[in-house]
């Protein structure tokens, strides 16, 4: 979907668009706003944000919803934790505003590797063309996880960027990253960090950050000034030399020194190492229910889906 970072005026009938988009609009255009019936808007200078009677925005399914909540009141305003004491202790004071960042990423991550816990065992390589297809069983997941009737996992499963997170992450052989050793390896210690000291929790978030940063930053440096200062009094002095006119002759050299340094290293470049990505931990149910209510209504709904496609005529759907 269209991601437009600032709009211009000219363009403003895009806002009227049927498809789902984030596009920023400058504030002098919010008395043209109100017209829009099904769109959220965000005051990102009055930190208010509008949404029409017509729009159901579903919950997050709980306890995820006020583990994540708590995670970003400690991330954003960790005074409150400790405000209701007789003797508080020490004011904490906010990250960096880079490490900010990174911290309401690291939170939102650890959000969806909860939410995807498992989702490796819902695969299914479907070898009947020359290029294999993965498909995702999304009724034994909403089933096993005890979610078949969550609007809001439902939907996520339904959208279109699930499906491009099934063809990027589903071959079970590719290069893996932060994502897959959270969703298959610290789901776990997760849960059990939020039954434990808010302080714990913090840490963590705080530990994903700093590797959230390493990894957009992989190589820090000193940053250093390449033009010096003037020193001081420079600008009394009389004597000043002339600035040196520019060769043409040595700006091509410089630019085709540039293009040939830019092409050795293209060549050069660091390859993505890749291995057997890690199934993790089977399904399990995010809210406590007996087992035999997750299978009973997994079969359901394997059922349910089966029987519409064979009355919408999708039989390659109907097989699978």
């Amino acid at each position: 979907y269209p991601y437009i970072p600032i709009l211009p005026a000219q363009l403003l009938e895009v806002l009227s668009s049927p498809t789902p988009f984030i596009i920023g609009v400058h504030s002098v255009f919010c008395s043209e706003l109100h017209d829009l019936l099904d769109v959220i808007i965000a005051d990102l200078d009055g930190g208010t944000i509008k949404i029409p009677e017509c729009i159901h925005l579903s919950p997050l399914p709980e306890p995820l919803l006020h583990q994540a909540q708590t995670a970003l009141s400690l991330v954003l305003h960790p005074d409150l934790e400790v405000a209701d004491y007789a003797f508080p202790p020490l004011r904490t004071s906010l990250s960096h505003i880079k490490m900010l960042d990174k911290e309401v990423r690291a939170v939102f991550l650890r959000l969806f590797a909860q939410i995807f816990q498992g989702y490796r065992s819902c695969l299914q390589l479907i070898r009947i063309h020359a290029e294999p297809v993965i498909h995702f069983h999304k009724a034994a997941f909403l089933g096993q996880r005890g979610l078949i009737e969550n609007d809001f996992l439902t939907k996520v499963l339904n959208g279109m960027a699930f499906a491009g997170f099934v063809s990027e992450r589903g071959p079970p052989y590719r290069a893996c990253d932060l994502f897959d050793e959270l969703v298959s390896f610290e789901v776990e210690r997760i849960k059990e960090e939020e039954k434990c000291d808010a302080q714990e929790t913090l840490k963590r978030v705080k530990e994903l950050a700093e590797q959230l940063f390493k990894n957009e930053n992989p190589n820090p440096h000193m940053a250093f000034q390449k033009v010096p200062k003037p020193t001081e009094g420079s600008h009394l002095r009389v004597h000043i030399l002339p600035f040196p006119n520019i060769k043409d002759p040595k700006v091509q050299e410089l630019i085709q020194e540039a293009v040939h340094k830019n092409q050795n290293s293209a060549q050069t470049a660091r390859l993505e190492k890749k291995c057997i990505v890690p199934a993790g931990s089977p399904v399990v149910s995010i809210v406590d229910k007996a087992s035999t209510v997750f299978n009973s209504a997994r079969r359901l709904e394997v059922v349910r889906n089966c029987i519409s496609y064979i009355f919408e005529n999708k039989i390659l759907e109907t097989e699978k």
